[in-house]
């Protein structure tokens, strides 16, 4: 690597060539602050809070102090940096003051107090936030969406919402409107978001460094539910949830905190706490015998999964074309309210109109897809609310239940006990592994010694593999985020790429990096990658686990035997699988 000599308040460094004052600095240990930065993804130099005061060599000797952006500005040999000194503070602090003179400062009330970047700023820097007055561009909220809320009052022109948007996911339906003081953060004509091509990821809500974006919040609905003595109120935990719920109390990034979300889950009233690890083994056995199916009957191939709402309506959209080949399979939250519903109402002799099915989910294109058709085995939405894991964290801290202090507790029976292949649903490539666990077992007839597939394991955007299984060569393919997706399937349609079985998930990572997922600062996400350490909580699970195929489940067993019939039969297709609608742009 080649490197740079330069100084860093007064101290020597040698610094890879071409990165910037920024990165060298952060090599160096030392955080300048930034608002409208993520590394690789929005890199403007837009909020001019990560000034910094440079020195260049001009000839033999340096040249004047100049006030430079240190996202954007690279180093040179010889360079002189100092990152604080009372001008810099000063300028940072004038910086911010002219933010909050557009901003709406209702902080107390705000859903990001605590957690937003632009107030941790301002108090480490004793900003006066009302020392310029005057007129503020006409804000709006747009609550259309299922899913997210945008509150342009709050908006700070940073613009990492739409590089999330466009860069990241290749969707682009949000974009600055107007110029000068009236741009705004909004969707092309101000159409509400709801009728736009959004595809409820929400990338743009963790990028997001205030409040102008978040969730819609359900959570006093499931308050009104546990509150009403009429109702049977149960929820399901996601597989990604027990990796990244620790964060929303401290815990470092690559915490399993399963035991203790447990315990706080059946503190809060819930009648019964289960593991949607379960219905993830039930997901496999449904869709790997699918797919086995379609390629010894001639049915539409590569099929693609179906476990990511986000991906399916982005498939819906913009490869409209492509829905035939997704699997029919419903996602794990939903085949876990079909059953909840159906089997489990009709076994305790519960009216399924009096369940309230809650899931406690990484994402926040579930709440869309509770709304979608075919999505009622028993007459009635399969899944009535989904919370995100913020969501739980802050229903946790307003019932006063000490986290940390919590013992762990195991999920309730009947559905208490998924696989290591459920468990890895979370992580990208994880749906691939589990269903290939149990097709090559399918296809060779015997059991499999080797269980892990790690060549489709990683966080890289694109993955491919091929699989000789007996007198069958099974090829496949992974794409996190639909940037990826967008790649992947045009070179399917080219002819480019022959695969059979292909996995999509809508988050780049997979869950473990959903858009419902705890806040982390920029310093956190420019610092480590959050994907592989969360994605690395549940692949030790997996590793540890009694069980690690989806096949062997004694509770995915006992549905078939009691309830279900054989995999993909009549009563199977019934409750457990959908349609989808050719969208288009």
């Amino acid at each position: 690597m080649e490197t740079v000599n330069i100084k860093i308040n007064g101290r020597e460094y040698a610094v890879a060539k071409g990165s910037t004052v920024l990165e060298a600095a952060r090599e160096a240990g030392i955080d300048i602050p930034t608002l409208c930065y993520l590394k690789d993804i929005n890199e403007i130099g837009a909020c001019r809070i990560c000034l910094v005061e440079v020195q260049e060599m001009r000839g033999p000797a340096l040249g004047p102090v100049r006030m430079v952006t240190a996202c954007v500005y690279p180093v040179s040999e010889g360079m002189s940096v100092v990152t604080s000194s009372p001008r810099i503070a000063a300028s940072r602090k004038t910086n911010l003051e002219l933010l909050l003179s557009n901003h709406n400062k209702e902080c107390l009330s705000c859903v990001r107090s605590t957690t937003c970047e632009l107030q941790r700023l301002c108090q480490e820097y004793g900003v006066d936030e009302n020392h310029f007055k005057g007129a503020k561009t006409e804000s709006t909220i747009d609550d259309s969406s299922a899913s997210i809320i945008r509150d342009n009052s709050k908006c700070i022109l940073c613009r990492r919402c739409v590089a999330a948007c466009r860069e990241m996911q290749g969707i682009g339906v949000i974009g600055a409107n107007n110029r000068g003081f009236d741009t705004v953060i909004g969707t092309a004509m101000g159409v509400s978001l709801a009728n736009t091509s959004c595809v409820n990821c929400g990338q743009c809500i963790v990028a997001c460094p205030t409040g102008a974006l978040h969730e819609r919040d359900d959570t006093d609905k499931v308050f009104a539910a546990l509150a009403d003595p009429t109702k049977k109120v149960y929820i399901c935990a996601a597989p990604s949830v027990r990796a990244q719920i620790g964060e929303c109390f401290g815990y470092e990034p690559g915490t399993d905190c399963e035991g203790k979300m447990v315990a706080a889950l059946k503190r809060l009233g819930f009648d019964g706490v289960f593991d949607m690890n379960v219905t993830a083994d039930l997901t496999i056995v449904e869709e790997a015998n699918e797919l086995l199916g379609r390629i010894n009957n001639g049915g539409a191939l590569p099929m693609i999964t179906s476990c990511s709402p986000g991906w399916i309506k982005y498939c819906e959209h913009y490869f409209p074309e492509m829905t035939e080949n997704l699997s029919t399979c419903k996602s794990p939250q939903q085949m876990f309210g079909a059953m909840m519903k159906t089997y489990y109402a009709e076994k305790n002799g519960i009216d399924p109109k009096d369940i309230v099915m809650v899931s406690a989910i990484p994402c926040t294109a579930k709440k869309f897809e509770v709304g979608r058709d075919g999505q009622s085995a028993a007459g009635v939405p399969d899944v009535d609310v989904a919370i995100t894991t913020r969501e739980v964290g802050r229903m946790i801290q307003r019932a006063g239940i000490q986290f940390k202090a919590l013992k762990d507790e195991a999920f309730d029976d009947p559905f208490a006990h998924g696989t290591g292949a459920g468990i890895i649903f979370g992580a990208t490539g994880g749906v691939m592994e589990a269903a290939l666990r149990y097709a090559a077992e399918a296809i060779l007839g015997k059991k499999l010694e080797k269980v892990e597939f790690n060549e489709v394991r990683g966080v890289e955007g694109v993955k491919f593999a091929a699989y000789k299984l007996g007198n069958l060569e099974v090829k496949v393919a992974v794409a996190s985020g639909t940037k990826n997706a967008k790649e992947l399937l045009n070179k399917v349609k080219s002819g480019e790429v022959d695969v059979q079985f292909i996995e999509i998930m809508a988050c780049p990572g997979g869950c473990v990096n959903g858009g419902g997922q705890p806040y982390q600062p920029a310093s956190v996400r420019n610092s480590i990658d959050l994907r592989a350490v969360r994605a690395a909580v549940l692949y030790h699970a997996d590793e540890v686990a009694d069980v690690r195929k989806s096949q062997e489940s004694s509770e995915v067993k006992a549905l078939y035997d009691e309830y279900l019939g054989e995999p993909n039969g009549h009563k199977a297709h019934e409750i457990l699988h959908t349609t989808y609608v050719k969208r288009g742009l």
